[in-house]
Order: structure tokens, then sequence, then C-alpha cells
């Protein structure tokens, strides 16, 4: 069975895609490629079917990142295909759990950074897009500093459902 995780800001053209492709690389060094599928969104539709946020891009090369991107917007209906619904922000964990259909589902949601043992009380992912590229810089540390965590918490689940 596969695990699917979602990463989800707020118009998917900067941190949930950089979490997304950052998350990947974490799997595909795992060797979990075949058993967990990962992808992001966003909570509205201003930027749907454009790439990624240039800065994005050019940090996830820049620090050896696949950047292939179209942005696009969370569907309610996914809740029931999603293991896992990952919330950049607060406001993210807020929106995605008023859309959820049935409590189970508002359980999947969870704040990326809640996976960090040194986040401390902040687990919001500053939005880097009214910023310069210090910014999209920032946002990659937290992203892969929450991965390491992240992926030892689904390679949990997933061998777990292999047991």
């Amino acid at each position: 069975m596969t695990y699917r995780v979602c990463f989800v800001c707020t118009g998917n053209i900067c941190r949930s895609p950089m979490a997304e492709f950052v998350f990947r690389a974490r799997v595909a060094e795992a060797g979990l490629e075949e058993r967990v599928e990962v992808d992001s969104a966003g909570t509205g539709g201003w930027h749907e079917g454009e790439g990624a946020d240039p800065r994005t891009v050019a940090v996830l090369r820049e620090n050896g990142y696949d950047a292939e991107h179209t942005a696009r917007q969370f569907d309610p209906s996914w809740f029931g295909r999603l293991d896992l619904v990952v919330a950049l922000d607060a406001g993210h964990l807020r929106a995605l759990r008023r859309l959820a259909p049935t409590e189970r589902d508002a359980e999947k949601v969870r704040l990326l950074r809640s996976y960090d043992p040194a986040a401390g009380e902040d687990l919001d992912v500053p939005d880097p897009y009214y910023g310069g590229p210090e910014g999209f810089d920032a946002c990659l540390e937290m992203v892969e500093a929450a991965s390491r965590g992240l992926l030892a918490a689904v390679r949990e689940h997933v061998e777990g459902r292999a047991a």
C-alpha cells in the first residue's frame, strides 16, 4: 500500500513545493519511493497552473533538488486518499482542518515543523514571498530540518503497514 503525503501552503508556489521536493529527495534516499507518494497544493487557487516562484526554483536547484512544478489548489475530496496533510503554518492548519469532511480527516493535518524537535514553540514556516532570497534560504533550512523527523514518522507508518 502507498502512503500519501501532501504539503500545503497558501498559493503552492513557495513553501509547499519546496517541502515537496525536499521530502521527495529524503524518501528516495531512504529507498521508500515505491511506497511513499509526495505532492503539494495551496489553500487558494491564485497561482493554479503556474510554476513555482523563481526564487523557490533557484534555492532548490542551488541545493541539488528538482524544481519542476505546477501549482494547484487543495481539494477537500483528496482527504479520502491522503494519509497525511502537512501544513506549512498555523493558518493553513486551521483552513485545512475546516475543510476536512470528517474528524478523522482533520486529524491527518499536521504542521511540518512539529516534526523538528529543535523548532521550539513557533512552528510556522514563514512565507518568504514578499521578501528577498534570504527568506527562501531560511525556509529551505526549516523544511530540511523538519523533513528528517517527518521521514522517521512516515517510515514508522510504512513499515508498520508492511508488518
